[in-house]
């Protein structure tokens, strides 16, 4: 069953499941079992092994811990654990009161959030968390919807990063156009100037950033997306209290009358300067000298997580000493906050177990090879191959539950077919295996991404998903005009401006129809 038609069944069916039941634990534990049962030839007893030899995996790789997935964990439950004492230390508390003296619109509160996703730029997994810590007590205030928040953090932390060359992301994908580069002895330009010049040639990134911007300015609410936002208005019901909302602190928690902004501030501050420094550290370390994109490249982008999550553990820990002092607090609450800090990650945690289980068996099956076969053997107009490779990556990313996976088997593929045929086209058809894979992630109930983006905002998964699958078609639609214009016309500069110009049509056109009713 592997790399042919039918290792799409079951991240189709576990998609499916998703959008009907919107139980997402179910769904991708369905796809789970359909996978390793297409693996196993349907042996029961080797579908079993497979599921097993699977999770066994997320946590154990090569004779040893594997870090990447637990230090991910880790850092979800420390940060999970800060939020709840920055809760009771009352930092939150009068962070919230202390931006709606200073940020007094909703518009405000929206607009902040997403230049708090494009500023944190250097990964995508602390990007989605550490701007729904700071942005969710502003966005509560005045009543967004957290599915709003948890759609401006997920279409300002991918597509930000994948275009920033000093980023997690950036070095990842300058590494493999070197390869393709040296592989089809290109010497026009280096890795680092080719992923440069296709910056402006992501045109899904710029249709996302500039839609999500016009979102928060315009008010472009419809769907799903504008019944949560009504709701938040009318009710204050920021989501649906039925569902389970990851990093959401379940119960009633003390919180300190004493507390300050730098009750919030400053564990967060002191989470990105651990995190980052980290970052650059362990680079420094594989790297051994102070180059900074070989450091980006080769550094412990989890390991940094995780002591980052740690350095900015102690100084929440400190301000919550500091309140207990301050009398502000019981010293008992230090457990309470601990527990409940851990309770509230437990959800994201286990979405994230369950997606990175299928997303192996997914791999096996070698879905996204078979996807990769299907343009190497199709004979593409040379105009026509950014648009086909946009939409390739976007299903691939969409069905596999990871960009970076998309990167790795479709950039090659592209480098392939432009060297053997137009080398012109190399650029645009690598930025447009880029895009591709970014929107698919952003579609995708599996993708991790998409998943800690959640659990950043604290909106239900499953809403989420869809309340931004409306805004990511939009993108995708323009985008993809964007690069047939490319591939017709050889300019960046006319696919870019196709794209600019449709969104804002778009937004002025549609802006007033689908603002709430009671927004101002």
């Amino acid at each position: 069953m592997e790399n042919t038609i039918y290792s799409l069944l079951p991240p189709l069916l576990a998609i499916l499941m998703v959008i009907l039941t919107r139980r997402v634990l179910l769904s991708l534990g369905v796809g789970i079992v359909a996978s390793a049962f297409l693996l196993a030839d349907f042996s029961i007893p080797k579908t079993f092994s497979f599921i097993w030899d699977a999770l066994k995996g997320i946590f154990v790789a090569d004779g040893g811990l594997n870090t990447w997935n637990v230090y991910i964990i880790f850092f979800l439950l420390i940060l999970g654990v800060i939020t709840a004492f920055v809760n009771i230390s009352g930092g939150s508390r009068a962070f919230g009161e202390w931006a709606m003296k200073r940020v007094k619109t909703r518009q405000g509160a929206q607009l902040l959030a997403a230049v708090l996703g494009i500023i944190i730029f250097i990964d995508d997994y602390f990007n989605a968390l550490a701007v729904g810590q700071v942005a969710r007590p502003i966005t509560d205030r005045h009543r967004i919807s957290r599915a709003k928040l948890a759609y401006i953090i997920d279409s300002t932390s991918a597509p930000i990063c994948v275009v920033s060359p000093i980023s997690s992301w950036g070095a990842y994908i300058i590494g493999i156009i070197g390869s393709i580069l040296t592989a089809h002895s290109i010497t026009e330009y280096t890795a680092f100037s080719a992923f440069i010049q296709m910056i402006p040639m992501n045109l899904y990134v710029w249709a996302a950033v500039l839609l999500v911007i016009m979102v928060a300015y315009k008010g472009l609410d419809f769907g799903k997306m504008k019944e949560h936002e009504v709701r938040a208005l009318e009710t204050g019901d920021l989501y649906d209290p039925g569902k389970e909302i990851p990093g959401e602190l379940k119960n009633d928690l003390p919180v300190s009358s004493k507390g300050s902004v730098g009750d919030l501030v400053w564990p967060i501050v002191a989470l990105v300067i651990g995190t980052v420094s980290m970052m650059l550290w362990t680079g420094y370390q594989a790297v051994g000298s102070f180059d900074l994109l070989p450091i980006f490249e080769n550094t412990d982008v989890t390991r940094s997580l995780l002591y980052g999550g740690l350095f900015g553990l102690l100084i929440a820990l400190i301000f919550f000493l500091r309140q207990v002092s301050l009398k502000g607090i019981e010293g008992s609450a230090i457990g309470t906050a601990a527990v409940e800090g851990i309770k509230s990650m437990l959800p994201a945690v286990y979405i994230l177990i369950f997606a990175w289980t299928i997303v192996t068996l997914i791999d096996q099956l070698q879905t996204g090879t078979y996807l990769a076969g299907l343009v190497e053997q199709s004979n593409l107009p040379m105009q026509a191959l950014p648009v086909i490779l946009f939409l390739v990556a976007g299903i691939m990313a969409f069905s596999t539950g990871t960009s970076w996976g998309s990167f790795g088997i479709l950039l090659p593929i592209a480098g392939e077919i432009a060297a053997a045929t137009d080398v012109s086209i190399l650029l645009p058809a690598m930025a447009a295996v880029l895009a591709g894979s970014v929107l698919g992630d952003h579609c995708s109930p599996i993708s991790d991404t998409t998943i800690l983006s959640s659990t950043g905002a604290g909106s239900n998964h499953i809403d989420h998903v869809i309340t931004q699958l409306p805004y990511a078609v939009i993108g995708a639609v323009v985008a993809a005009i964007g690069y047939l214009v490319l591939g017709f016309t050889g300019s960046t500069i006319l696919g870019l401006a196709v794209v600019i110009i449709l969104i804002l049509a778009f937004a002025f056109l549609f802006g007033e129809k689908a603002k709430p009713a009671s927004a101002e």
